[in-house]
């Protein structure tokens, strides 16, 4: 079980558009459900208790929706960064006083549709003794994550571009996997963050790559989708709505 978790919604949601053009990502619906609201419930069932939210883009109706749902039964916090979108390393370094303690946390996307069992990856990062544990899935993307044969990570790449980082040449294998916007933390990472205002938290775990574990966790679970634009809202949508027609 893991009791803390953030919640990545300050994007300007520009892929989805015109959606976004009055409301922020965060509250856009599927399926009758704001993404907020999903990504809440998923995170309530793994048996997390507090959750920060981190804010940009409409503010106030993400916070004048949290405070009208009663704060979803949990303790709920927002970082605020309307005056300057932090990017999510930015943003997770903004939001230290949160998460600071004893115990790792999760951080997720919300526009996200997953199937992954969240407890079974809070589990493979407590025993791996990694800082950080990424969700990662084989599927066609420009950039990938890259790992070694012990699901260290290793390096980045952007196929599209051809732009490589390495950060440990000495890797016999590099395995590229694409990142699914989940990831497990340990708060021991909060002294090590140099960087200041907005920054990659890609780019941060590239960094600390070197000195520290930084692993990989393969996801199987039956799907994954980025919502980040309409028409995979859309397929989205077809998806819940066929799992929903399964489960009655």
């Amino acid at each position: 079980m893991i009791k803390k978790a953030m919640v990545f919604a300050a994007g300007m949601g520009t892929r989805l558009q015109p959606l976004t053009n009055n409301c922020p990502k965060a509250l856009v619906e599927l399926g009758g459900q704001t993404l907020l609201e999903r990504t809440i419930e998923r995170l309530k069932k793994a048996g997390v208790e507090e959750v920060v939210v981190n804010v940009h883009h409409f503010p106030d109706q993400i916070i004048g929706f949290i405070k009208n749902r009663n704060n979803f039964g949990i303790n709920i916090s927002v970082s605020d960064e309307r005056e300057m979108l932090l990017d999510t390393g930015g943003g997770l370094k903004k939001a230290q006083s949160f998460l600071q303690g004893n115990e790792s946390f999760l951080i997720c996307n919300v526009d996200l549709l997953a199937s992954i069992n969240l407890c079974d990856l809070v589990e493979y990062h407590k025993k791996s003794g990694a800082m950080v544990t990424l969700v990662v899935r084989e599927r066609n993307t420009s950039r990938y994550l890259l790992f070694d044969n012990n699901n260290n990570l290793v390096g980045w790449k952007n196929i599209s571009s051809g732009v490589e980082k390495i950060v440990n040449p000495s890797a016999d294998s590099f395995r590229p996997l694409a990142f699914s916007g989940i990831h497990v933390v340990s708060p021991e990472i909060f002294p090590l963050i140099d960087e200041e205002g907005k920054f990659s938290i890609i780019d941060l775990y590239l960094r600390l790559a070197h000195s520290q574990i930084i692993k990989g966790y393969f996801d199987e679970s039956p799907f994954w989708m980025d919502l980040g634009k309409i028409e995979q809202m859309k397929e989205a949508l077809q998806l819940i709505q066929r799992i929903d027609l399964e489960n009655d």
